[in-house]
């Protein structure tokens, strides 16, 4: 029996202890602020960038990795005859997945690549679920319909209450990006399997206080069907450690992950935003 190996890009969510501990081979996105491309998690941090956002001119563009490193890499995970499984942000944020499936084409490996149809800690699920399944021994179709699963039960709500670089960025569209803009709205988004919607819209901290209850209301009517969470910010650490004490309360037992996200989030969601990120077993 080969040994399935997990292949992510730098959207994901996962603390460097889980990428070690279980061998999750993660590819950078790049970057590009002011003519400047740096790399993801090699030459800027996620610190680092917020700062040089703010600086730049205009708004910072991402990019895919090139189909060359991912050949490079793939190439590596299977020269000892293992297979990989890729696990990719939603095509609706990112090229990244289709990148990854020219690379797949021109190894001699066997490589299996999906679109997760989420990011961030999202996506860090689906990783960590795949390896361990792999881990288990598990072939890879019983793992991809384990994914599968995940991917119905999974929960990602995120506020956006600078609008600026989301609008910037095209991600609501002309017509709702007029909408907001004009009425200085706030927006609360969801994503379910590839799907971005804005369900919420409101002015003002008290609706994203509503937004915030709404978020512990949901977790006290799943119960213990919710084992971790993941809540993901761009520059709101404090705001989101109380955001998670209140999680606790519902539930001592949740195991919760706060973490600054990417850079390649951080561009199009702006300051001040973050993301509650779950599935239900």
């Amino acid at each position: 029996m080969s040994k399935i190996k997990i292949m992510t890009d730098s959207s994901v969510q996962l603390s460097p202890e889980e990428i070690e501990k279980y061998g999750i081979t993660v590819v950078p996105l790049s970057v590009t602020i002011d003519g400047h491309t740096y790399t993801d998690g090699v030459d800027i941090t996620r610190a680092d960038f917020i700062q040089k956002m703010d600086e730049a001119e205009k708004l910072p563009k991402t990019s895919q990795p090139p189909v060359g490193l991912f050949v490079e890499r793939m190439e590596e995970l299977t020269a000892d005859g293992s297979e990989v499984l890729g696990i990719f942000m939603a095509k609706t944020l990112s090229g990244t997945v289709d990148s990854a499936r020219q690379a797949a084409e021109m190894v001699a490996g066997k490589i299996t690549v999906i679109d997760c149809g989420y990011t961030d800690r999202s996506q860090g699920y689906y990783c960590i679920e795949a390896a361990k399944d792999a881990e288990a021994g598990k072939e890879m179709d019983e793992i991809l319909a384990h994914l599968d699963q995940i991917g119905k039960n999974m929960y990602l709500e995120m506020m956006v209450p600078n609008l600026q670089n989301i609008l910037a960025g095209g991600r609501l569209g002309k017509w709702a990006g007029r909408v907001v803009s004009a009425l200085n709205f706030h927006v609360g988004l969801t994503m379910k399997e590839g799907s971005l919607n804005v369900p919420y819209r409101g002015r003002g901290k008290k609706f994203i206080k509503k937004f915030d209850d709404m978020l512990v209301d949901q977790l006290k009517e799943l119960g213990d069907k919710v084992k971790y969470v993941g809540i993901s910010y761009v520059d709101t650490r404090d705001k989101m450690e109380e955001l998670a004490q209140r999680f606790k309360e519902v539930n001592p037992d949740l195991e919760i992950l706060v973490q600054e996200t990417s850079p390649i989030i951080i561009t199009h969601a702006g300051h001040e935003a973050y993301a509650v990120m779950f599935y239900t077993e």
